[in-house]
């Protein structure tokens, strides 16, 4: 069908605006989202109904049928999710859950250390940023949840560890497909002094955002800062309310008419380490498939892996050693049955959020959002404030997007274009600026694949993770945005980290200092 084009065109912006003002208000992501997806219909075929239902019939069925094909990405990373959720719920069925909690009781006592697990395991599993959030969110909710740590917090943890790790390793699916991009654009302008691998090298310590991001993370698991609405969930999860500001049990959790009392810690960290193993392989096995001719390397092969055909792998193979233990431990086939169909309608919500998520990303796709806003920026701008107003760019584009790697794909030629045009050595600085901000709007953004799968991931209300990391992902940026602004100025890219470094600790330190007075303030006075 005919659509109307709103490239230049503020309305573009429209239904990403009313999306995120009617979840903030109603905190209903569906509601919000179905808003924003109608409004969207109807700009795009200029408020006619009947074209407006065909737009958002066809909209339905690209996602799981798209150009004459079956659309494999959104269908196996639904899978994925199917299968992480039954796992996650025969992990409980047979008692392994609760053995782990008690295992760590007498080895991680404290929210410190729960925390802290958490948080370093960003340097561990940093392969792909969706098995990240799930993975990592299985193996630490049972620490977290005994330490008394809220939903909320592990969340941010889970977020703020997930694509800024990945972004900064060239030996993730974020990496290549990084490289990959940022090697067609030196090839583009004739740039042939340094390679695509050397050029992402250089480009790691000028992402100031995910270089702040992971060390706020680290901070808060340590010192237990907290900010803005977080405050209220760790009170709460402080005093057992784990779900103090969710309506019902958050998507991913299971609860079961029946449990063993025979588990073994075994049976849920086997089934994960087994599942990062097979997915680590299948992302390499895949990759080195599609290069058919060329030379194998590890790089290469990551560059030209299958995401999401690999993760399906690793689930199915989890979901295969967690059937083991469930009969190791002797429950009947029809427990079994049971306790796969509820982790199954348990995902069943977030993959209901996911789907509309997508729905709104397509219809923001339709009205290029992303090309209107990558057109706000002034030609005659003073090239030293390029990596700064690049930044805040990428962020708005991926906010309002929902996608880190759209927004790689729309700002990265666009940010070498004007570096060429304007000053040359700022390119590499522009392009990382580029990143820092996609990974930033994508952290905020409430229709983020990622937001959506670390709420999943830590079994928390979709809403409440986005207010409670918003405040910390806000000061990050503006921490981000100095550094930029001085790197741009000075020409240095260590002045520019130095700065950042000094004001990142000023700041925390005197919100850490805050936070201890009212605490001591609070004691005294009861």
């Amino acid at each position: 069908m005919q659509t109307m084009s709103y490239t230049d065109s503020f309305l573009s912006v429209l239904p990403p605006l009313i999306a995120l003002s009617v979840a903030l208000i109603t905190r209903r992501v569906i509601i919000a989202l179905s808003c924003g997806i109608v409004a969207g219909a109807l700009l795009i075929s200029e408020f006619s109904f009947i074209s407006s239902a065909e737009y958002l019939g066809n909209l339905a069925l690209d996602l799981v049928w798209d150009d004459g094909a079956a659309n494999g990405w959104n269908i196996q990373i639904i899978a994925f999710l199917l299968l992480l959720g039954a796992m996650t719920s025969l992990m409980t069925a047979t008692g392994s859950t609760s053995a782990f909690a008690n295992w760590a009781k007498k080895r991680i006592q404290t929210r410190r250390q729960a925390t802290m697990t958490t948080a370093l395991l960003s340097f561990v599993v940093f392969v792909d940023d969706y098995f990240h959030s799930l993975a990592v969110g299985s193996v630490t909710r049972p620490l977290t949840d005994q330490a008394g740590v809220s939903r909320a917090k592990l969340a941010y943890l889970l977020d703020s560890t997930a694509a800024p790790m990945c972004v900064l390793m060239p030996l993730s699916s974020w990496g290549a497909y990084i490289i990959a991009l940022v090697g067609g654009l030196l090839v583009t302008h004739g740039i042939s002094d340094i390679s695509p691998l050397a050029a992402f090298a250089t480009m790691v310590p000028l992402n100031f955002y995910a270089i702040f991001a992971l060390l706020m993370a680290l901070v808060v698991a340590y010192f237990n800062l907290n900010i803005g609405p977080m405050r209220q969930h760790e009170s709460a999860a402080e005093q057992g309310q784990l779900f103090d500001a969710a309506k019902g049990t958050p998507a991913g959790s299971v609860n079961h008419d029946f449990e063993a009392d025979n588990g073994s810690p075994l049976g849920l960290v086997l089934p994960i380490v087994v599942l990062t193993l097979v997915t680590f392989s299948s992302f390499v096995i895949t990759g080195a498939a599609a290069l058919e001719e060329q030379s194998f390397s590890l790089l290469a092969a990551l560059e030209n892996t299958e995401v999401t055909i690999s993760l399906v792998y690793g689930g199915l193979v989890g979901l295969l050693i967690s059937v083991v233990f469930a009969i190791r431990q002797r429950l009947s086939v029809a427990q079994v049955g049971q306790a796969i169909y509820l982790g199954l309608k348990a995902m069943l919500p977030a993959i209901i959020i996911l789907l509309f998520a997508w729905s709104i990303s397509g219809v923001i796709g339709d009205l290029e959002t992303g090309k209107y806003l990558a057109s706000q920026l002034d030609g005659a701008i003073n090239p030293a404030m390029l990596p700064m107003l690049i930044f805040v760019l990428a962020g708005l584009m991926a906010f309002a997007t929902g996608t880190s790697w759209g927004t790689f794909g729309i700002m990265l030629p666009i940010a070498a274009d004007m570096a060429v045009a304007s000053e040359v050595s700022l390119m590499l600085p522009m392009l990382s600026a580029v990143l820092a901000g996609a990974v930033f709007g994508d952290h905020c953004s409430p229709i983020s694949d990622t937001t959506i799968l670390s709420s999943t991931g830590s079994a928390c209300h979709h809403i409440d993770h986005v207010a409670t990391q918003l405040p910390y992902a806000l000061l990050v940026a503006g921490i981000s945005m100095l550094s930029y602004l001085v790197m741009g100025l000075s020409g240095s890219v260590s002045a520019a980290l130095s700065i950042g470094l000094v004001v990142f600790a000023i700041v925390t330190g005197a919100l850490y200092h805050r936070q201890q007075t009212a605490a001591t303030a609070l004691n005294n006075s009861l």
